[in-house]
């Protein structure tokens, strides 16, 4: 384990999670600091501390604790993008582009400035990019984000109540299966397994490992065996409620915890299922490919 002590941040903008090494020790969480990205400066929220970073993050450099002018700047900034946000909105109506403009960010250090679209196709945005760089006299970056990326930025409430995960808990946006929702016994209705992104839903990512842990202790739904002198065949099993539902010949259920069941299934020498749970599946293809072109003014 690496000695070092890593402040974990959350870019305001993007909710993107970084990691920066700093030698100051008073930093809470819920505090502002400024830390360099590949485009520029960000304010950034503090969200704690780690001694270890996740493979194939990049360690963002620590610049200073966020100050007066930077939070000026910031409130500066939004005014400023909300009415580029109208104005880019009249220039792909101008320019007929079959695309959905999905934010505007001006950096902190006020030389770029991005905006975010989703489209179903590849745009062809040349003459657009030329066209925003002459109104706002900046470099300009047009970046075609997935489905999942907009609904992180736009941020939103989920059919359980809670903040988007993607916004929340994601510092990376997972692949999401139909194999998950049903290692999980959920019901294969999209709108039951959808979010507001119209994707599956990342829940089904994040919860999928700890179905399989317990799964992969008994043998698939479908094997018989005997159970207080009756065959029956194992029917499902309830993670939430760790129990199990056991179907006699007589199509009778019955419901029996799954500490018991270990137990019987161990009496008749039943294997499990040899983590059957956990073999790869194809994932929900998503379109979070970003095509950029950016334009010096």
């Amino acid at each position: 384990m690496s000695d070092k002590n890593y402040v974990v941040s959350r870019i305001l903008y993007n909710s993107e999670t970084c990691f920066s090494e700093t030698d100051i020790k008073d930093l809470k969480k819920g505090d502002l600091i400024v830390i360099e990205t590949d485009n520029g400066p960000e304010i950034a929220r503090v969200s704690g501390y780690s001694k270890n970073v996740p493979e194939g993050i990049t360690i963002r450099k620590f610049l200073r604790k966020c100050t007066e002018e930077d939070l000026r700047k910031r409130e500066e900034n939004l005014k400023r993008e909300k009415h580029a946000f109208n104005i880019t909105l009249d220039k792909i109506k101008k320019h007929g582009l079959d695309m959905k403009l999905v934010s505007v960010h001006y950096f902190l250090d006020d030389t770029k400035i991005l905006f975010n679209f989703t489209a179903d196709e590849r745009v062809d945005f040349r003459e657009l990019v030329k066209d925003l760089a002459s109104v706002f006299k900046r470099r300009i970056e047009l970046r075609q984000i997935g489905a999942r990326d907009e609904a992180k930025i736009v941020k939103g409430f989920g059919i359980c109540g809670r903040t988007f995960c993607c916004h929340t808990i994601k510092h990376q946006l997972q692949p999401v299966t139909i194999k998950m929702a049903k290692d999980q016994n959920l019901t294969l209705n999209s709108s039951k397994i959808s979010g507001a992104c119209g994707r599956l839903l990342c829940c089904l990512a994040h919860e999928h490992e700890i179905y399989c842990q317990v799964k992969n202790m008994f043998p698939p739904e479908g094997t018989t065996f005997r159970y207080d002198g009756k065959m029956v065949t194992l029917e499902e099993i309830n993670v939430i409620k760790m129990s199990a539902i056991l179907r006699t010949e007589d199509s009778i259920n019955i419901e029996v915890k799954l500490q018991e069941l270990e137990k019987i299934l161990k009496e008749q020498n039943i294997l499990s299922r040899d983590e059957a749970c956990n073999q790869p599946a194809e994932a929900e293809k998503d379109t979070d490919e970003k095509d950029i072109v950016m334009e010096e003014d």
